[in-house]
């Protein structure tokens, strides 16, 4: 294994321990208990911008000639795959930063009254994750390699396993507001709606939240192969 492979393997695994073995383990609480609410999170922040911020510079020296390995051959349509998932992904992220959305930040009070998701909630009660799930996904498919195997895996597998852990510290907070705001959402995109336990409101979204999520997408296709050297839709 190249070094630069070694070492991004390195900050992928720091990635995960952190999100893995220290916000979603019985040791959370411990801590907590040790040096107070405030204090752990600011040294978890201040891990997770340590361990992104590895991640990054690692998976860049890994992508130079010389230090990638590749693992598969990749057909044309899949380099289609981002530029086709990504839109919806900037729509979950849109809408997860301007609703309220009781599964992002700190714990606090669960909404009330007969209709407490709404919006892009409706959808899923974690469009943040799975915004990033999704672009894990497309990448994961679009690359071929050990680095983007390692990158994407360990984004993906982090992703998916906070909507669990949130799911498990809200209940643990509020047992009765979580389950009322549970039983009209659901994890999985559109599984509440599809059971009848909730509805697609699209004016809650609305073409602002969707222009935004579009124009993000087109600024993000322009500026791909400025900042990471390949194109984001294929020639």
């Amino acid at each position: 294994m190249p070094p630069a492979l070694a070492y991004l393997a390195v900050a992928a695994a720091f990635w995960i321990l952190i999100h893995l073995g220290l916000a979603a383990s019985p040791l959370r609480p411990r801590l907590v208990g040790a040096v107070g609410e405030g204090a752990y999170s600011g040294i978890f922040s201040l891990l997770s911008a340590v361990g992104l911020a590895a991640l990054v510079w690692t998976y860049h020296r890994a992508s130079q000639a010389g230090a990638i390995m590749p693992l598969r051959p990749i057909a044309l349509w899949m380099l289609w795959v981002p530029a086709a998932v990504m839109p919806f992904a900037l729509i979950l992220l849109v809408g997860s930063l301007t609703t309220k959305n009781p599964t992002l930040g700190p714990a606090g009070a669960m909404p009330e009254g007969s209709d407490p998701a709404r919006g892009i909630m409706r959808v899923t009660r974690h469009p943040m994750l799975w915004s990033f799930t999704l672009w894990a996904l497309a990448h994961l498919v679009a690359n071929g390699d050990a680095a983007s195997l390692m990158l994407f895996g360990s984004l993906l597998i982090v992703a998916v396993n906070g909507m669990h852990s949130i799911d498990r510290k809200r209940g643990a907070k509020d047992a009765q507001g979580w389950a009322r705001y549970a039983a009209v959402t659901s994890i999985l995109p559109f599984a509440a709606i599809a059971a009848g336990r909730n509805r697609l409101v699209f004016g809650e979204i609305g073409w602002g939240r969707i222009g935004l999520a579009l124009g993000l997408w087109i600024l993000l296709v322009l500026l791909h192969p400025l900042l990471l050297g390949v194109p984001a839709v294929p020639a």
